[in-house]
């Protein structure tokens, strides 16, 4: 057979005794968790805020910078590999 628990063994006086020690840790734990849950809520509100400024001097930066031309930048690539093809091939005439 199973051997009892200690909590089966406890009387209803001792039950009532153990409640009352329970309540009490946890009733004055709560100004400990409160404070906990503010400072939580405080560092929460510091990180939204440093995401919406770095958020904001991104998009100043790249208000003042614009990203070139892509179409340019294609042609610019297309015109230097022509270069280096017809560079590569008069190299090898010359030899």
């Amino acid at each position: 057979m199973e051997e009892p628990t200690q909590e089966q063994q406890l009387t209803a006086e001792e039950l009532m005794e153990r409640k009352e020690q329970m309540y009490q840790f946890y009733t004055e734990s709560m100004k400990y968790l409160k404070a906990q849950f503010e400072y939580e809520e405080m560092l929460l509100k510091i990180d939204a805020a440093r995401f919406e400024r770095i958020k904001l001097q991104m998009q100043h930066a790249m208000m003042a910078n614009p990203p070139e031309d892509l179409e340019g930048e294609e042609e610019a690539k297309e015109n230097l590999k022509e270069e280096l093809k017809t560079e590569g091939r008069k190299k090898l005439r010359k030899m």
